[in-house]
Formats: structure tokens, C-alpha cells, sequence
């Protein structure tokens, strides 16, 4: 039968049986139509869970007949036929110990050597030894070799694919293979639109295990590629996608809306890592969508009883980081606090705590399970695991502890030692915006005529510091700032630039909604001056006319 025939004929049959069927009754055929006819067997006979009926096809004589033939056979078979075969025998599961399987890759290793093969054999070999041997493979490292000396420019996207995958075990050694990922970037960006998912996430993974940050066009095209194949990926590919965006810092509103469209409808069928790594990705980039918060919400509630105790704070983190309270946050609470009550002891330390703490980000406070933090066995068990009680850490909890103390004072529990309490709260270099300070500052000599009657970045005994601290005598006359008698208010100015916010928001982010609300409860007046409400203020008198409203809001004549 004519090839072209057969391979027509062999693509419309639907079962391993109609396949044998076929063969049986054909009485010459050449071993690149054997090995098409494996490759199809594999095809149809091959789903998630392996091999549908292993009897069937294993036991079947026309199979065993195609087997031999192979085996016995191996070094007439074409370089098309013998790789074809190997990679359709891999899929079906047989046994890679066996000889058919050591026949077969024994011979193309000899064909490797005497440098016989083309891209796409080199390719079908090595997609083989991966499966085969994994990363390990040292003739993987042969492979690529010969790769290097082949025109780049004419590969094939799965060809492509495939020797980014064996660059990633094989290229560890810093900068070896430097100059032929060069070549293949260039080149892959030239056809980046004609990228299947799979390809797309498997060339963004390689990109970020060989370290390739240098190479801005091709993760930016890939990224905005990625945005149409959202309802497409699996769940572990849209992973390697959004682990992508984060290693290289990308941001696309356009990816983040086709999230939003994609999300809410498929939240229940989703696995809870690719829900857990968008949170991540949302968290890391701040961004607030509440379609994707709300959607996980509910995935949560339904479903929470089968998550790892990474993903349940995966899934619950971000809320807390974002200050945000969906709308089912009386039911989001109540399922968390029934899956801690049951697993509270599953719970890595360090993750317990992450996961406690952004609770009272937003009010919800665990206080059936602070007797276990404040333990002193709970916390051995941080000291013992890194990061230990680093700074960040003992933030945490001294910040846990203020907020029992100031939020829930039927709170009866074990307290936070003073050996583990910090003085001072972490705040990012990133929080404060200088170049907004100065304006307000240059705005407050201008209303209060003297730079004595405020101070900037005051270290409070609370462990917050404030931006900007006025203070009042009992008839709302403003003090010197370094005056500590007398004084009968105090007020702290949050000066709020963009990064104290969700990205493209004016909601504030749990870390300063926190402190703003401690600042409060401790007697300060809290007066917030966002980045939004002063970035169209021009000049110096504006800016007084603006905080004299925003801080002394009944009195008349301070401003200049």
C-alpha cells in the first residue's frame, strides 16, 4: 500500500482493535508505517492513567509480530522508523529494561555517534532519553553537542521545545551554552505565534531554570503570546506560565483580565496549586482582582478539605496581604477556622504563622490557636526551621501580639515574651516615598511657618514608626515637636505613596490598614495623605490650603 494511503487510513481508526485489524491485512509494509501504526496505538490507547487495556494491545500477536521485527531487526530500520518506534513504545509503557527497549536505544546511541542523524532524529532521541533516563543522561549532553553545529533558524517549534528541555539538565554549568541560546532566542522569537500552549509554557519554564532575564523581547512576546492560550493551559502549565511572570517581573493587564474572565467559571474544576500559584502571582504583583479573589473564595469553601496546609495559605494569604474581605468572608473564615481546628498540627511553623498573621491583616483574629504560637514550643519549633526568628519573623509576632492586645482584650492566653518582641516594626524601603514626604514636609513649613512644630519618621513606643507626628496642647495649639509636656493630642500623618496600595487602586495594603487602625486605638489622630489626592497640587501654597484642610479641618488663618 501507497504511504500516503496508509497513513490517510491509519488516522481513522479510532481503536487499537480496528488498527490491528488493518495491519492484519495488509502483506508488505515498511517500518516507517510500523512505527506510525505503534506511534497511533499509542495514541488511542494511551490517556492520563496510562495504558487503557494493557491486555489488548500487549497481548495482541500483531503487536508482539511489530516488536520482534524491531528488535531483531533494529539496525535495517530507517533513522525515522527506529526513533518513531522508540518514542511509541516509551508512551505504551513497555518496560525500558527490556531488550526490545535496549536493542532500540542502543542503536540509535551508535547512529548519535557516527553523527547520522538530523534536528528531528536528534530531537526524537532525546525527548526519549528523557523519559527514559531523565536528566541524568549524559548522552543527553552528546546530543546537544551535535545540536549546536545545526542551523537554528530552520528547527521546528517542537524541535525548538525540545532542546530547550535538554538544555536545562545539561547547560548547569554557567555560560557554556550561552552562545547557542542566544541563537535559539533569536530565532524562537521569530516564530512565538506559532506556539501551542505546551510550547509556550514549556519554552517560559527553560527560560527561567537557565536564568535567561537578559532577554527581554523574546519573555515579553511569550508572556503577551500566553494571554490567548489561558482557558487552554493545564494546570501545571499555566504554573510554569505565572512562575515565569514572576521570575521576570511581567505584568499585562490584559493577562490579568483574561484571569479574571477564566477564573470565576472554572474555579470548581481547577486544581487548587494553579489556584494557589495565581493567588501568588496577585499577592507578589498587587494586584486586587476581585473576580479571581472572590472566585477563590468560594473554590475555597467548597473544597478546602482536600488542600495541602501550602495551599490552604496559599489560597488565604492574599486576602489578608491585599486587604481585602470578599463577599462570603463569614463563610471563607468559618471553613478556614474548621480546617485548622482539624489540621492545625500538619502545619509547617513558619507557615502557620505567614498564615495567622494575615489573618489580623484584616480583622479576623485567631484567637483559639495564639496559645499554640506564643508557646514556648511553637516557638523552638520557628527557631529551629529558617528562617528562624529573624526580623521578619519576630515583626510577625510581636505584631500578632499588639493586636490582641489592643483588638481583643478577652483574650486570656499565653502572651509574647519581651525576648521575643521587636522595638521597632520592619518597613520596606519601598513604603516610605521620599519625594512625596518632602512635598507634604515643604507644605507644612509653608502652613506652620517653623520646621520645630513637626517631626518626620517618628520612632514610636509602639513599634510603629509615623511618618509625620504633630502634637496639640488641651487648646489645640500646635506643640514643638520635641515638647513631651503638655501634650494633649498627637497627630500622625500617613503620607500613603503608590506602593503603600494594591496596583491600580486606592485600596491600602494590609500591612499599612493595620497601622493606621493600631495608630488609632493607641490615641493617635490618624490623618491619611494619599499619593492621589496631592499629585495634581502644584505649587507649595496648594499643598498648605490641602493639609490645612486634611488636619486642622475647624480652624481658620494658618495657612501662609
Amino acid at each position: 500500500m501507497d504511504e500516503q494511503l496508509f497513513f490517510k487510513k491509519l488516522n481513522s481508526l479510532c481503536t487499537s482493535k480496528e488498527i490491528f485489524d488493518f495491519l492484519s491485512a495488509l502483506e508488505v509494509m515498511s517500518d516507517t508505517m510500523a512505527s506510525g501504526a505503534l506511534q497511533r496505538i499509542s495514541e488511542v490507547e494511551v490517556d492520563d492513567n496510562g495504558l487503557k487495556t494493557p491486555e489488548g494491545v500487549l497481548e495482541n500477536e500483531v503487536f508482539r509480530a511489530l516488536c520482534f521485527q524491531f528488535e531483531f531487526e533494529s539496525s535495517k530500520l530507517s533513522n525515522t522508523g527506529l526513533l518513531n518506534a522508540l518514542q511509541a513504545l516509551i508512551k505504551l509503557g513497555i518496560d525500558p529494561q527490556s531488550t526490545l527497549m535496549a536493542s532500540l536505544l542502543s542503536e540509535g546511541k551508535e547512529r548519535l555517534g557516527k553523527g547520522q542523524l538530523t534536528v528531528k532524529n536528534l530531537c526524537a532521541l532525546g525527548e526519549s532519553l528523557l523519559e527514559v533516563e531523565g536528566p541524568s543522561c549524559v548522552t543527553l549532553e552528546e546530543i546537544v553537542n551535535h545540536v549546536q553545529a545545526k542551523d537554528v533558524e530552520k528547527w521546528s517549534p517542537r524541535e525548538m521545545v525540545t532542546v530547550y528541555k535538554m538544555l536545562q539538565v545539561t547547560a548547569r554549568e554557567g555560560e557554556r551554552y550561552q552562545d547557542l541560546l542566544n541563537r535559539m532566542n533569536s530565532a524562537t522569537l521569530t516564530i512565538v505565534s506559532q506556539l501551542s500552549p505546551k510550547f509556550t509554557s514549556i519554552i517560559l519554564n527553560s527560560l527561567v531554570v537557565l536564568h535567561q532575564t537578559q532577554d527581554v523581547p523574546l519573555v515579553t512576546a511569550l508572556c503577551r503570546h500566553s494571554v490567548k492560550h489561558i482557558p487552554y493551559f493545564t494546570g501545571d502549565e499555566l504554573v510554569n506560565v505565572l512562575e515565569a511572570f514572576l521570575c521576570f517581573g511581567h505584568r499585562d493587564q490584559i493577562f490579568t483580565e483574561a484571569l479574571e474572565t477564566h477564573v470565576p467559571k472554572s474555579i470548581f474544576t481547577m486544581h487548587p496549586q494553579t489556584v494557589s500559584k495565581i493567588m501568588q502571582y496577585c499577592c507578589q504583583k498587587m494586584i486586587l482582582s476581585k473576580p479571581i479573589f472572590d472566585a477563590a473564595a468560594e473554590g475555597f469553601i467548597s473544597d478546602a478539605d482536600r488542600f495541602t496546609t501550602d495551599q490552604i495559605a496559599g489560597y488565604i494569604i492574599p486576602f489578608g496581604t491585599l486587604n481585602y474581605l470578599p463577599p462570603s468572608a463569614s463563610a471563607l473564615f468559618q471553613k478556614l477556622e474548621t480546617v485548622l481546628h482539624a489540621r492545625l498540627s500538619h502545619f509547617q511553623p513558619h507557615t502557620l504563622l505567614n498564615l495567622l498573621h494575615s489573618c489580623v491583616l484584616i480583622q479576623r483574629y485567631p484567637v483559639n490557636f495564639l496559645p499554640k504560637i506564643f508557646s514556648p514550643y511553637f516557638l523552638q519549633q520557628l527557631q529551629a526551621q529558617p528562617p528562624g526568628l529573624d526580623r521578619t519573623v519576630t515583626s510577625q509576632l510581636t505584631q500578632l501580639f499588639l493586636t490582641v492586645t489592643l483588638e481583643c482584650p478577652f483574650y486570656e492566653g499565653p502572651k509574647l515574651l519581651p525576648k521575643y518582641q521587636v522595638k521597632a516594626f520592619l518597613r520596606p524601603h519601598s513604603s516610605l516615598d521620599v519625594h512625596l514626604l518632602k512635598r507634604v514636609k515643604t507644605g507644612l513649613l509653608c502652613l506652620l511657618k517653623k520646621r520645630i512644630y513637626f517631626a518626620s519618621e517618628v520612632s514610636t513606643p509602639y513599634f510603629y514608626t509615623v511618618d509625620i507626628e504633630i502634637k496639640l496642647d488641651e487648646e489645640g495649639f500646635v506643640l514643638p515637636a520635641a515638647q513631651c509636656e503638655e501634650v494633649h493630642r498627637r497627630i500622625a500623618l500617613c503620607v500613603d505613596g503608590q506602593s503603600r496600595f494594591c496596583i491600580n487602586s486606592h485600596n491600602l495594603l494590609g500591612e499599612e490598614a493595620i497601622k493606621q487602625r493600631h495608630l488609632r486605638l493607641l490615641g493617635y489622630e490618624v490623618v491619611q495623605i494619599p499619593f492621589f489626592e496631592i499629585e495634581s497640587l502644584q505649587n507649595c501654597r496648594k499643598m498648605a490650603d490641602y493639609l490645612h484642610r486634611k488636619i486642622f479641618p475647624h480652624t481658620y488663618g494658618l495657612s501662609c
